[in-house]
Formats: structure tokens, C-alpha cells, sequence
């Protein structure tokens, strides 16, 4: 399966081979460390069978795609960023599991061959489409008639022990007004309703969305985890104007933030999720209803 260079979603490319990709990459661990809570619950969704073929949308690193091998028939996981594959590839081969392959695409445009996946999951890989409804058509054009769809994505930062950190780190530098409804980005599916129309929208049935609570491991202390956060793609991003001094002032009360989730074993956050599930209809299913 080749890598494929047609893509639509330009900036996410972007991001995703340039400083994002990397430190993804080259914090492999440390970020699955910090989403593995929610794949028992996304894989237990997934019904995956050992006959299944499945596709992990937004793979990055492919710790969902390996762990879906180890059930599945086969598992291919599909990303914008060469970074990050070449740590799938790398990780999947010392796992020594042979029935994984990744490829570099674009999901939203690859022509994936019609009804070959009996399952498509992911885990925070779909909130980046430049348009959602393409995506999931496409995707859904890749599954089996009664093929099975489910993804897990952030509920609104309000919602999360996170929102305490970033108040904290607002108080000396500008971020972004996560209150907003985006289009895309994190929050793009915050709301269920915007969810069930996008999806509905794509041909998908049976559409379901049912919150989930876990709590991530953010470092081994307040001063890792603030140094971890300064280190991410898009606060880099939201601080690049700011001042040294600002920045600094801002690190110092993330840390401060942070310490008080603080415990013995690391700094632990509550985090609220939605955890989706859709079927493409089936031969016998008016397509849409």
C-alpha cells in the first residue's frame, strides 16, 4: 500500500511533518502514556472481530492501530505525518506484528478501495478534517455494508481539569477563546449535535454519542508536566508572539496549576471525551435512514 501525496488538508500536512509531527514522534511514549485510558473503551465500541479488517484514522504513532492488530485480521492505519508513521513502522516491526501496515495519506481524499474494512476507529484523528462530511463519506465508502465506526474526541475544554491549567497560563500570554465552536481543531465534534449531523450528513446510521470520563497522567511532577505542555505544537503556536518575560511568567503558573493536581504517583487530570459510534448502512438499509 503506497503512501498517497493527494492531499486537501494543507495546513494540518503542515503541521504534522513540521515541529508537531516531531515532537509527537519523538515523544512517542510520553503521549500514549497520556491517551492510552481511552482505548479499552474505543476498542470494547469497536467490536473488533478476529476476522476484521480495520482502518485507524489519524494513527500517528500507532498505538491504537497495533493494539487493534492484536485482535484483527489486519490493521492499517492512515496519517498525514511522516514523523509519526516512521515511529509506527518502526514500533510495529520491534512488536514483531506482521498483519500492520501504515500509509501516508490523506483520509478525506484517498481513494481507499470501496467496502474493504469491516471497521474504522480512531483516536483523536478526526477533528482535523478541512470538511468533515467528505471525510466521513470517503471513509465510509471504505467500509462493508454494516461496517462499524467509532472514535473518541475532547468535549469542550471547559469540561476537562485541563481548562484550569490553560486559565492559569491566560493570565500572562493570549490563547485562543476555547469557548468558540470550531470547525476544526480539537473541539471541532465538542458538540454531539454537530456530530450527529456531520455524520448523518456522510451516510452513516445508527449514530450514538456517550460520554467518557478518564484521567491522563500529564508528568512526574507539576515542573514535567508544564515543561511537557510548553513543549506542544499549539501552545508553541499560540506563544510565538509573546514576550520572553510573558512566556516565562505563564510556565510559572502552569506549574503552579499543575501542582495542584500533583500526587505521589504524578500529576493527574480528569479529562471528558465523547465516545462515538455509527454503522455504514447495510445492503439492505436505505442508505441515510
Amino acid at each position: 500500500m503506497a503512501d498517497d501525496k493527494r492531499i486537501v488538508n494543507t495546513h494540518q500536512y503542515e503541521a504534522w511533518n513540521g515541529y508537531e509531527g516531531r515532537h509527537w514522534a519523538a515523544h512517542q511514549s510520553r503521549y500514549d502514556a497520556l491517551n492510552d485510558p481511552a482505548n479499552a473503551p474505543l476498542l470494547d465500541a469497536a467490536r473488533i472481530r478476529d476476522t476484521d479488517t480495520v482502518l485507524d484514522i489519524g494513527c500517528g504513532n500507532g498505538r491504537l492501530t497495533r493494539l487493534a492488530a492484536r485482535t484483527a485480521h489486519r490493521a492499517v492505519g492512515v496519517d498525514l505525518s511522516a514523523p509519526m508513521l516512521e515511529r509506527a513502522r518502526e514500533t510495529a516491526a520491534a512488536e514483531h506484528l506482521t498483519n500492520v501496515t501504515h500509509l501516508q495519506a490523506d483520509a478525506q481524499v484517498h481513494p481507499f478501495e470501496p467496502a474493504s474494512f469491516d471497521v474504522a476507529l480512531s483516536r483523536f484523528g478526526v477533528m482535523f478534517f478541512a470538511d468533515p462530511v467528505a471525510a466521513f463519506a470517503n471513509i465510509g465508502h471504505a467500509l462493508r455494508p454494516g461496517g462499524r465506526l467509532a472514535f473518541v474526541c475532547p468535549q469542550p475544554l471547559t469540561a476537562m481539569d485541563q481548562s484550569v491549567i490553560f486559565a492559569a497560563v491566560a493570565g500572562h500570554v493570549t490563547l485562543p477563546d476555547f469557548s468558540e465552536q470550531q470547525e476544526t481543531g480539537p473541539a471541532a465534534f465538542a458538540d454531539p449535535a454537530r456530530t450527529t449531523h456531520v455524520l448523518g450528513a456522510a451516510g452513516f446510521d445508527g449514530i450514538a454519542v456517550e460520554p467518557l470520563e478518564v484521567v491522563q497522567r500529564w508528568g512526574t511532577d507539576a515542573t514535567d508536566a508544564a515543561t511537557f505542555l510548553f513543549g506542544w505544537g499549539p501552545m508553541r503556536h499560540w506563544l510565538r508572539d509573546a514576550t520572553p518575560d510573558s512566556v516565562a511568567d505563564a510556565h510559572r503558573a502552569a506549574t503552579a496549576a499543575f501542582h495542584t493536581y500533583a500526587t505521589h504517583d504524578g500529576v493527574h487530570l480528569t479529562a471528558r471525551y465523547w465516545l462515538v459510534t455509527a454503522t455504514w448502512p447495510g445492503l439492505d438499509t436505505p442508505h441515510g435512514t
